[in-house]
């Protein structure tokens, strides 16, 4: 099958994310994929040219060097508020071209402009039109004010797709409350690929000795992007704070983005915070394995109601307990007792790791976890994805 993915993030420098992983797949599998994207980094850029024209990037795959992923990022007016206006021309515009070229037989959306402009044109020209909701997506606009717009348009394109899917049980009460028609919706989970995990053990004394993380030291584990939300400096601080004790405590993070300076600053001289800037996907397995417990501390906000993020199921993969935000999606998907341990606050997340250690109860949360997400390996997921692609079409 011929399959057009549109989304409304960076597609080479951001992930991967679930699409990554499932396009990449795909791929494998022998089918055909295109992706329109959008690179809201240019915020960060400047020098700017106000205009930038449309780009081919040629083959992109994220996870699988031989897949072949073709990307495409339409024109745009790299100016604030313009930018997400000339979505509806540029973006709308090379839809239309890729149906004309490419004939998709699905339309697969990420976004929320371009995802509404997607499923229009998808009905007009009889295609199939998915969306697929990862995150509360209109939460996560920029543009505050434009945040009523755009719950509006993700609403309107839940109504007009003909299937719906979702990462989670609680993403799947989020869509039915927006308006998607209950029977269209379908819950596609997260993946990871068990083995790759299991085989990064072998690296672990190497890669604790190489970052300076002793025998008899425990080591706290995050990875992804460092949002404001992220509840990641108030673990920062309260390890610092605490310099006479639990001493054999370090946090290592992994990553990049919008508080890494502020991590910097409060770690100052101390060698109990390891910051390593963004890593590639490939030795992500390595480092996990350097860690003793696996963190997700995040603020309980809208935008974090019912995600479930891919790193959830690769912290449990490497058999590493871990300790969240008492978060509705995260509670509905994990449970009790399947190694995943609940706080309120953020800054209670080295409380709770300093009981897991001293009632040694770290192995123990690691086989849970390892033991809940055995059924999640991405073969199983892609299995399904694939189906009710089909089903659709």
């Amino acid at each position: 099958m011929k399959i057009l993915l549109t989304q409304e993030t960076n597609w080479i420098e951001r992930g991967p994310h679930q699409q990554h992983h499932l396009m990449d797949r795909m791929s494998l599998r022998g089918h055909e994929i295109r992706v329109i994207d959008y690179d809201l980094l240019w915020r960060d850029k400047r020098n700017r040219p106000i205009i930038k024209k449309r780009e081919y990037f040629g083959n992109q795959p994220k996870v699988f060097p031989e897949a072949k992923v073709e990307l495409i990022r339409p024109a745009v007016i790299q100016s604030h508020i313009v930018d997400y206006l000339s979505i509806l021309v540029t973006h709308k515009m090379e839809i239309k071209k890729q149906i004309e070229e490419f004939k998709p037989n699905v339309i697969l959306s990420f976004g929320i402009m371009n995802a509404y402009i997607g499923a229009r044109l998808a009905e007009k020209h009889g295609i199939p039109h998915i969306y697929y909701l990862i995150d509360h997506l209109h939460t996560l606009l920029p543009f505050k004010p434009g945040r009523f717009l755009a719950k509006y348009l993700e609403s309107k394109t839940l109504k007009i797709s003909d299937r719906v899917f979702v990462i989670n049980r609680g993403l799947a009460d989020y869509a039915e409350e927006m308006g998607a028609d209950k029977e269209k919706i379908s819950i596609i989970p997260g993946g990871v690929d068990l083995e790759r995990y299991q085989q990064a053990t072998i690296k672990r004394e190497e890669v604790r000795k190489k970052y300076g993380v002793k025998d008899d030291e425990i080591l706290l584990f995050f990875m992804g992007w460092l949002y404001e939300f992220s509840g990641l400096k108030e673990v920062a601080q309260e390890l610092v704070k605490s310099k006479s004790k639990n001493k054999n405590i370090k946090l290592m993070i992994i990553g990049e983005g919008d508080i890494f300076e502020k991590l910097k600053k409060i770690k100052g001289n101390s060698d109990r915070i390891i910051l390593t800037g963004k890593q590639s996907f490939e030795s992500i397995p390595e480092l996990l394995s350097a860690a003793d417990i696996c963190l997700l501390p995040a603020y309980n906000i809208p935008v974090m109601q019912n995600i479930v993020p891919i790193k959830m199921y690769e912290y449990m993969a490497a058999g590493k307990p871990v300790i969240a935000a008492r978060l509705p999606g995260i509670m509905k998907e994990f449970g009790e007792g399947n190694g995943v341990i609940y706080v309120d606050r953020p800054e209670d997340a080295l409380k709770k790791a300093i009981e897991l250690i001293e009632n040694n109860r770290i192995e123990e949360g690691g086989r849970k976890a390892r033991k809940f997400v055995e059924k999640y390996s991405w073969d199983n997921v892609v299995d399904e994805f694939e189906r009710v692609l089909e089903e659709v079409i």
